[in-house]
């Protein structure tokens, strides 16, 4: 193993600014999505009058970044908190960025943030979407400091203005998987100047390269063979229930549900299917879109289904639009995916297998999924309507990650943010 390198922090290329003046920020970055996403928000910061720093922990945060103030983190994961207290203390931050709350780096960033009193802003993909990412104080997901009181949603929201108009952004699937190429083969080939990073996905990237690769030679027969699902399940107009599965790499399944994976999920709800729901429905199960093709998720649904005599009356949705068909289900089962605000703004019954933000009386199914296949519960409109509008006030932003207009709104809206300043129209 290479020698620790000193855990002395680099700041050779930056000069030390004076303590910030009302108004004016020390913005700490630490890791982001893979992409353009903090280079951009970096810049915005600068261009507004802030100072910004951002720690790289391998080649690709290094590559995506190229701008003043970056700061390369080569120690262990154990000397971390250590380094990065005196990096907040020596540069006065302000602020500190992240992109999700989980992450191995992320977590005692967030402890020590909270015992210095240094205010952390948590990205992630959108608790609703699509044209919002979330961006929230302290915390996301499970550690979310929204409650789970539907009266004090309706109250809150009761003393809200209606949300600013705006508009749709657009997304590329080929952007997305083009930058995390890119990203990926800069961490690889950057290992001996980083030999302490341990990526947070268990996957070694070039295992799920292959997987990516398979998938890939696969999309037409996938995408036929998905059509002819989706028209089959219209043209019978069959009744079903929609099972969308998560990232078995999301932390959202292994730290905030109470699931190894996403096979244990499957195995309790295909049981749970076969022994509660009426002989006249479907599980429709929906692989996800960003799923790298490790696992052949439709094989071991297949076998599943065997194993518990519902062979017949479950599908593998492998490709498509999730939208029409969480339109058409007669409810949707998720452990805590953010496919469930989609069904719930569509009328649709959820249930929550996980901790989910959402998870909320009058607005989820709350008597457990062996009930809900009999019974699912519609979600009360005017509540979900209040927890939606608490949602845009304090946690969501206008935007998305994969195209250039997308990224222009998230930068305005998240500085904004930062800066105390409302949602403005667009």
């Amino acid at each position: 193993m290479p020698e620790t390198p000193p855990v002395t922090p680099d700041f050779s290329d930056v000069v030390d600014p004076a303590p910030p003046s009302a108004g004016k920020r020390n913005v700490l970055l630490l890791q982001g999505l893979m992409g353009r996403l903090f280079r951009r928000l970096g810049q915005g910061l600068i261009d507004a009058g802030h100072t910004v720093r951002k720690i790289n922990f391998n080649g690709g945060d290094r590559l995506f970044w190229r701008l003043p103030g970056g700061i390369d983190y080569r120690g262990s994961l154990g000397d971390w908190p250590r380094w990065l207290e005196q990096v907040l203390r020596e540069h006065a931050i302000t602020d500190v960025v992240l992109f999700g709350d989980c992450r191995d780096h992320h977590v005692p960033a967030m402890r020590l943030c909270r015992e210095l009193g240094v205010p952390v802003h948590v990205f992630e993909e959108g608790y609703i979407r699509p044209d919002w990412v979330t961006l929230e104080l302290g915390g996301v997901n499970g550690h979310s400091s929204l409650p789970r009181d539907p009266v004090w949603y309706r109250a809150t929201a009761a003393a809200l203005p209606p949300v600013p108009p705006h508009a749709q952004v657009p997304s590329s699937f080929r952007r997305r998987a083009t930058e995390g190429l890119i990203y990926n083969a800069a961490d690889v080939l950057t290992r001996w100047y980083y030999p302490f990073w341990t990526n947070h996905r268990p996957w070694h990237p070039l295992v799920e390269a292959m997987g990516w690769g398979r998938k890939l030679r696969r999309r037409q027969e996938r995408e036929t063979s998905a059509a002819k699902l989706t028209a089959r399940l219209e043209a019978s107009g069959t009744p079903y229930f929609l099972f969308p599965l998560q990232l078995d790499s999301d932390a959202q399944i292994r730290l905030h549900s109470p699931f190894a994976g996403i096979a244990d999920a499957m195995r309790l709800v295909i049981a749970s299917f076969a022994a509660h729901a009426p002989a006249n429905l479907r599980l429709v199960v929906k692989e996800h879109p960003l799923d790298n093709g490790v696992r052949d998720w439709r094989q071991e649904t297949a076998d599943m289904a065997k194993l518990f005599g519902v062979a017949d009356r479950v599908d593998y949705l492998a490709w498509g639009d999730i939208v029409p068909v969480t339109r058409r289900a007669r409810g949707l089962v998720t452990i805590n995916s953010t496919s469930g605000t989609l069904a719930l703004a569509e009328g649709v019954p959820v249930v929550a297998l996980g901790h989910a933000i959402y998870d909320i009386a009058g607005i989820t199914c709350q008597d457990g999924l062996d009930a809900f296949w009999r019974d699912p519960v519609t979600p009360d409109p005017a509540t979900f309507a209040a927890f939606r509008r608490v949602l845009v006030e304090r946690c969501l932003i206008p935007g998305g990650f994969f195209s250039e207009e997308a990224l222009d709104k998230v930068v305005r809206h998240a500085i904004a943010r930062l800066e105390g300043k409302p949602i403005a129209p667009e």
